[in-house]
This record gives C-alpha cells, structure tokens and sequence, in this order.
C-alpha cells in the first residue's frame, strides 16, 4: 500500500494556532509542521520521556526558521512581571487576534479533568480579554472557549514547563515573501537534515539520547515494565503527534519529489502509529519490536535528503 496522507484530529496546537494566524492565505498545517522540524528525529529525555520529535528540539527552536521558510513574520513579546504582559496582551488584541504560548496545559480548566500544572505545553489563540476573563480558540478541541484569567495568567506563565519564556506571545503576522507550498518544504530540507544529524549543543539532562539510540533505549524500557506514567504519556501524547509528524512529513516529501525521503517517512508513520494498540492493551513486547525496526530509518531519512538534496 503507498502513502495515504491523514485528515483528522490531533496534538497539533502550535501549528494550529499558526494557521489560525495566517488566515486563509497560510500554508496547511502539514507543511507548517515540517518547516519547524517535528517530524525529524526522536529523542528519550533523561532516559525516560519520549518525544518522536528531533533531539534537544522543542517547538520555539523551529518558529523563526519555519516562519521565513513559510514566507510570513511577526512580532514577539515575551517575559516581564504579570501586570505588563497583560497590559501587552490587551493592548496587542486592539488590533486582532493574539498567538499565544507556550503555557502550562494544567491550567486551562476549561478542559475536562485539567486541575492544575501538568508539565505539557501547549499554544492558543486569544480574542478577547477583560478583567475577569479571556476569550480563546484553543485547538485542542475548544473553540471560543472562555476562561477566568487568574488561570489564564498562571497557564501563560509557564513555570513549570522545561522550555519557553513567560508571558510569550506573536501579533502582526504578515506575509514577507509570496511562496508556493511545495517551496515552502523544500525550502525547509536544510533544517530537517540539521535536525536528524543532531549536530550541535544541546543542553539535555543526562542520560538523554536521540534518533536510532533513543528508539533502542525506549524499546528496552519498555520491555522492562512500562510504567503507568510513560504509558499514559505515549498513548494519550506521544504516539499520537509522533505519527501524525511523520505522516505528514511523507505527505510534504512526496509533494516536493523527494520520492525515497517520503517512503522512509511514510514506513516511520506506520511503525509508530503501529505502537498505539499494543500500548494500549498491554502487548508491550510488539511496541519494542516496532521501536527496534523504527531505530535504523532515521539515519536512513537523513541520507535520502542529504542525497536529494
């Protein structure tokens, strides 16, 4: 069976929030993924938290490089005591929308069972603010979802998240440079080739590793018990977003002609989309098998774009 691109629900907040931004003249959400780079890589932080996302990446290491690959810009304000940043953000929400992140998922207790800091991330879009409440599209799910303000500002601060500066937010979103999608990926190859070489510093705790070692890694600790912490993590989270990225870096790929990259990136898709049922039922020695026949493709990727490149 050859690639079939997806359609549908998923993790995919900050690119979310990012179209919503751009309007109708953005780019779709597939192609904003791939220009910030989650789809190329995987990483085991501290030995026990997986992400099938580059090693040492987190989203706001992908935006400046994603946005210019995209052809937009906009403006960034970030950090300051509580009472600026609102000031900020109201002013800033005379003139439009406001993208707002990351913040503490914990926080937005207009999502069920949210009661306080879960250490996730995520990204919304604010609309309107008064002094008891925010207004917001949350792409989680929530459209105009209203929320007390005292919970929006503890979310936005982000304290208890492991990357991201508080009170951080984007306004004045505009086109820099008119540029076809197809262009846009393949102006977003160098990056992705950056990301799954792992070159550079990367300040990760120890016992972190990346790519084939991180698949290997994860294999192992999940045949020596999977906890019900990494276990709700990859089935609620991980395998989730993991296989949407490479699904939609197959997509992207084979739009740009990067035949053999895409093949790659599409069986990535499959073996990782393949985790969610055994994960879920307990069949954790098929999860390992697939993590170790994951293990080897990511330098495989690498080589496709480096020799198409």
């Amino acid at each position: 069976m050859t690639h079939f691109a997806y359609t549908g629900s998923g993790p995919y907040c900050y690119a979310n929030s990012f179209a919503m931004m751009f309007g109708a003249d953005g780019p779709s959400t597939a192609v904003i993924e791939v220009a910030i780079g989650g789809p190329f890589g995987m990483q085991l932080i501290g030995g026990t938290l997986p992400f099938f996302d580059p090693y040492g990446w987190d989203p706001e290491k992908g935006f400046e490089v994603a946005l210019s690959a995209l052809g937009w810009t906009s403006d960034v304000t970030q950090g300051g005591e509580a009472e600026e940043a609102l000031a900020r953000l109201k002013a800033a929400l005379a003139a439009g929308p406001v993208w707002i992140g990351p913040v503490e998922m914990g926080h937005l207790r207009h999502q069920p069972r949210m009661r306080g800091p879960i250490e996730a991330d995520h990204y919304v879009v604010a609309l309107e603010v008064d002094d008891e409440s925010i207004l917001m599209h949350d792409p989680q799910g929530y459209p105009y979802a209203r929320l007390p303000l005292a919970d929006f500002m503890a979310a936005w601060s982000a304290k208890t998240l492991i990357y991201g500066t508080p009170y951080t937010m984007r306004t004045a979103f505009r086109r820099t440079a008119d540029v076809a999608e197809v262009d846009m990926i393949r102006a977003s190859i160098p990056s992705a080739i950056r990301w799954l070489s792992m070159a550079g510093e990367h300040d990760m705790p120890t016992g972190s590793s990346g790519n084939a070692a991180a698949a290997e890694a994860l294999a192992r600790l999940i045949e020596r018990g999977c906890g019900d912490d990494l276990r709700s993590h990859m089935i609620h989270f991980a395998v989730q977003a993991g296989a949407r990225r490479a699904t939609d870096a197959a997509t992207c790929l084979e739009r740009a002609g990067y035949v053999e990259a895409a093949r790659i990136a599409g069986r990535q898709a499959r073996l990782i989309g393949a985790l969610q049922y055994p994960l879920v039922a307990g069949k954790d020695g098929e999860a390992a098998a697939s993590l170790r026949e994951l293990a080897p493709t990511y330098d495989m990727l690498r080589a496709a774009l480096k020799g198409q490149g």
